[in-house]
């Protein structure tokens, strides 16, 4: 039986009968769409983080869409992010007319490289977005200078980082909005798409309320500017509450498998070799994901299916690099430390219902596979 770098199952096992009670007390309420479930959901994340206001929405790629119109950006303006992402990120960006300018990210911990900012910044700038990849967050104070500096909004992408903290402060607390995923294979993940808006900003709040649906707010049907069909959905966000109050298991529990890989592989790293994850100074990691770097990335990878282990890459392409964002005008070479890691980094599989043994399986194969390079 293969090991999957994420999977979901053994944890519905666990959870099953919260979940099916959830979709019952959906299907039971007698309103489907933005009902009861969504409006409570949306009060407890915004509490969780401290924050006034949630709005949920479809999915996390449209969370950044919406959360950038609603701060004002659109087109003709600059927003800096970073390569280094999912690709939805950017797409996102493109979506609400503004144009994607990148900044390459930090060796040491694979996010946005805050020193290089400043040079980004140009009279269309209006928004920072950095993204707090793979578990942890950005460095906030140099990005809140700047923005205060220079007249910018800030929207944190947190698709992959809730429950993460910086110095003390959760993720997507730091900025003047933040967009989450609830993707399934997040760390508070639903069973299907989902994402939110979190902000403590009343004409924010206003803005995505009416952009999440079709550009409508106080009276139905009527549109007051155009907007979008992009509505958390009542079963998701009925699970999404339960496993809400989980959260800190969840995060527990990757911790706990992130420890035992440290441990496993403390002795086959190095120069040259093996790259485990680094948890930069102030942050509390809650490992979305277990990236690690090797130059022989892609014969790892083939040989550790042959031990019944799938292993990702989170990314093998940056977006900088993609045709679809050709137009731009990057080249290779623009963002190097971008394009080294894109050929170096891959991930273990990481999810708190991976079973000790087969990770012992995991840590066991790699450890063969490397020491055969």
């Amino acid at each position: 039986m293969t090991i999957r770098v994420w999977d979901y199952l053994a944890e519905y096992d666990t959870e099953r009968e919260s979940i099916l009670e959830a979709v019952t007390t959906v299907f039971e309420s007698g309103q489907l769409i933005l009902g009861q479930s969504v409006r409570e959901f949306e009060r407890e994340y915004a509490a969780y983080h401290g924050m006034r206001h949630c709005v949920g929405v479809d999915n996390g790629t449209n969370a950044v869409l919406l959360g950038l119109e609603a701060l004002g950006i659109g087109p003709g303006d600059e927003v800096i992010t970073v390569s280094n992402t999912a690709a939805p990120t950017v797409v996102a960006i493109d979506g609400a007319g503004a144009t994607p300018v990148f900044v390459d990210v930090r060796d040491q911990d694979y996010l946005m490289d805050t020193d290089a900012v400043e040079a980004a910044i140009t009279p269309r700038t209006k928004a920072l977005l950095p993204v707090h990849l793979y578990g942890q967050c950005v460095d906030m104070a140099p990005l809140g200078t700047l923005a205060e500096r220079h007249g910018l909004v800030i929207l944190e992408d947190c698709a992959q980082a809730h429950g993460a903290l910086h110095h003390g402060q959760l993720a997507g607390t730091m900025g003047d909005a933040s967009a989450f995923s609830f993707y399934p294979t997040k760390v508070l993940g639903a069973y299907g798409d989902g994402g939110a808006v979190v902000t403590s900003d009343d004409t924010v709040m206003r803005n995505l309320r009416r952009l999440r649906y079709y550009g409508m707010e106080d009276v139905y049907y009527v549109v007051q500017t155009p907007g979008h069909n992009s509505r958390l959905d009542e079963v998701h966000a009925e699970i999404l509450r339960r496993k809400l109050r989980r959260l800190d298991d969840y995060i527990a529990g990757r911790r706990a498998v992130a420890a035992r890989y440290a441990e496993g592989l403390a002795d086959v790293t190095g120069p040259g070799g093996l790259v485990l994850p680094s948890v930069t100074a102030g942050n509390e990691h809650v490992y979305y994901v277990y990236v690690v770097r090797h130059p022989e990335r892609d014969t790892i990878i083939e040989r550790m299916k042959g031990y019944g282990i799938s292993l990702n890459i989170s990314y093998p392409w940056p977006v900088h690099t993609m045709t679809g964002f050709a137009h731009l005008g990057y080249r290779k070479g623009d963002l190097p430390v971008t394009e080294r890691l894109a050929g170096e980094i891959f991930s273990l599989p990481m999810y708190p219902s991976l079973r000790k043994d087969d990770q012992d399986k995991v840590i066991s194969a790699l450890r063969e596979v490397l020491s055969t390079l």
